[in-house]
């Protein structure tokens, strides 16, 4: 075998390792994910609204991959396997009552924002047979609690014990060494039913207090029970342990809120711990009132919720076709 031959064959091994370890290498890295969100088309950026449930496809050569957005108009798009930045993808949004958006564009590390125009544009004048929809407000309701005084609790308990007497490691001993003999004393306050504790407090009042330790003073879940445990390693001593006695009450409290609204869309959130929502409007000049329920159904708006990290709740709700905002 020649020279050159062997530099040939060497040349198209290492051609056809490098070959393999490229497949390779491309195989482990993760999926390219795009992100981006869909929004109506509209000069005013105010009604430029979130879309939800669009159908995003990213189609290649390679294959497809597929989202849908969320209330906020979110989507995050995994692409297929094989698809890198810097090639092109056709991207695909599709949605009931909106014209079809195909979209070529590069695959990069970027936000994208998308603008689907609506079948039926808005119109400048409204139409005089709409039925007029006017001050609307929202009311929930918060749970809110209060508190009768019942009255006080006062009481006294001794923990007995004898000064001076070596421990010898047979406990209960006193802290920091353990060199004398110590007594452990405990009492339980029970507030009564529907009744719990406040501003529970323990004191030593008579006997070597220096030489004693409250080791507990804890409520139980619900605050109708308080303990206590002190150590004594001296002579018997006295404690004093008060406390107020409140019965709790909880109650309903109405709230109201004004949405904001742009177009023929209103918005507005409420608190993580608001019940019971609904929305009070004047409709061709009768005060209804419309209870939104886990639905959120309106005989004249379409209503979409999101959740925020707070656990607020961001409402928007866009008049149906028929109605408008007066």
């Amino acid at each position: 075998m020649t020279k050159h031959r062997k530099i040939l064959i060497w040349t198209l091994a290492a051609g056809s390792l490098l070959t393999v370890l490229a497949i390779v290498l491309l195989h482990r890295r993760p999926p390219v994910t795009l992100k981006g969100a869909v929004l109506r088309e509209d000069r005013d950026p105010n009604k430029q609204l979130p879309l939800n449930d669009v159908q995003i496809t990213a189609i290649n050569a390679l294959g497809s991959g597929h989202a849908q957005s969320d209330a906020n108009g979110f989507f995050s798009l995994t692409l297929p396997k094989g698809l890198r930045r810097r090639q092109q993808v056709l991207l695909q949004f599709r949605r009931k009552d909106y014209k079809p958006l195909d979209w070529n564009d590069f695959i990069a590390d970027k936000i994208y924002v998308a603008r689907m125009t609506p079948l039926h544009q808005e119109t400048v004048a409204e139409s005089h047979t709409d039925t007029a929809v006017s001050n609307p407000r929202i009311r929930y309701s918060v749970k809110a609690t209060t508190e009768a005084n019942i009255g006080s609790t006062v009481k006294t308990f001794q923990v007995a014990n004898v000064g001076n007497v070596p421990c010898n490691n047979h406990p209960p001993c006193a802290p920091a060494g353990g060199k004398w003999k110590a007594s452990l004393g405990s009492i339980s306050l029970d507030a009564g039913e529907g009744h719990e504790f406040r501003n529970a407090r323990v004191s030593c009042i008579a006997g070597p207090c220096p030489f004693t330790k409250i080791e507990v003073e804890v409520f139980s879940p619900d605050r109708r029970r308080f303990n206590i445990s002190v150590r004594n390693w001296s002579d018997t001593a006295t404690f004093l342990v008060e406390a107020e006695v409140v019965h709790p009450m909880t109650s309903d409290l109405v709230r109201e809120t004004y949405p904001v609204i742009f177009g023929r869309a209103m918005n507005f959130s409420l608190p993580p711990s608001a019940e019971g929502p609904s929305i009070e409007a004047e409709v061709s000049g009768d005060a209804i009132v419309f209870p939104l329920g886990p639905n959120l159904y309106l005989s004249w708006a379409e209503c979409q919720a999101s959740i925020d990290r707070d656990q607020s709740r961001n409402y928007r709700c866009e008049l149906k076709p028929g109605y408008q905002f007066k």
